[in-house]
């Protein structure tokens, strides 16, 4: 696994390097292309409508973005700092292809514990992916977080009661380690990285 960055040279940071290590990242460069072009469609829209749908479109964008950044910056320094802290041995051994069933079950236990929504989840789930965790331990972390979302429960219980809480988790409590052991046992063997 080429070096990311190390402790002894921190302040270098190679981007070509960065970009031919994650395929290009061409999974996230088209994604942005088909947001942007979205976005630039219903901006066109708003305009058309007239009354300028436009602007408080734009007004309410920039309320949420506000809302996000602090989570992004947060989540993004730890995905990062979990590619250059942890030794590449320890992700393997705890939850790369090689931790098997103590993996995807710590992978699921994490995941129900990742709090926030995706803007957490994802940048911290893709640090450990780029750290060489396996992908069921990887399945199975998203899989714990959108299924059993501990930091969700307050609220589920206050909209739906705790009669059904308990049921949903009851009935969905093996889920995240059923995914992750279906996706090391089908894709394990297959090279598969983030974008």
């Amino acid at each position: 696994m080429p070096a990311i960055m190390t402790w002894q040279d921190p302040w270098r940071y190679d981007f070509k390097e960065d970009m031919d290590r994650n395929g290009g990242n061409s999974g996230m460069l088209i994604t942005t292309i088909i947001l942007g072009v979205v976005a630039v469609l219903l901006l066109a829209a708003g305009y058309a409508k007239g009354q300028g749908q436009h602007i408080a479109g734009m007004r309410s964008a920039g309320v949420m973005l506000l809302e996000v950044i602090p989570l992004l910056i947060f989540a993004f320094i730890i995905a990062g700092m979990v590619q250059v802290l942890i030794p590449h041995e320890a992700v393997a051994k705890w939850v790369g292809v090689e931790s098997g069933f103590r993996g995807i079950l710590i992978g699921s236990v994490a995941g129900g514990l990742c709090p926030g929504g995706p803007f957490v989840s994802m940048p911290i789930a893709a640090g450990l992916f780029r750290a060489g965790a396996g992908i069921g331990t990887m399945v199975a972390f998203l899989t714990g977080w959108s299924v059993w979302a501990v930091s969700r429960l307050p609220l589920e219980i206050g909209f739906l009661g705790w009669r059904f809480t308990l049921v949903r988790l009851v009935s969905s409590a093996l889920l995240p380690i059923l995914a992750g052991l279906i996706a090391q046992v089908l894709f394990g063997g297959f090279k598969v990285s983030p974008s």
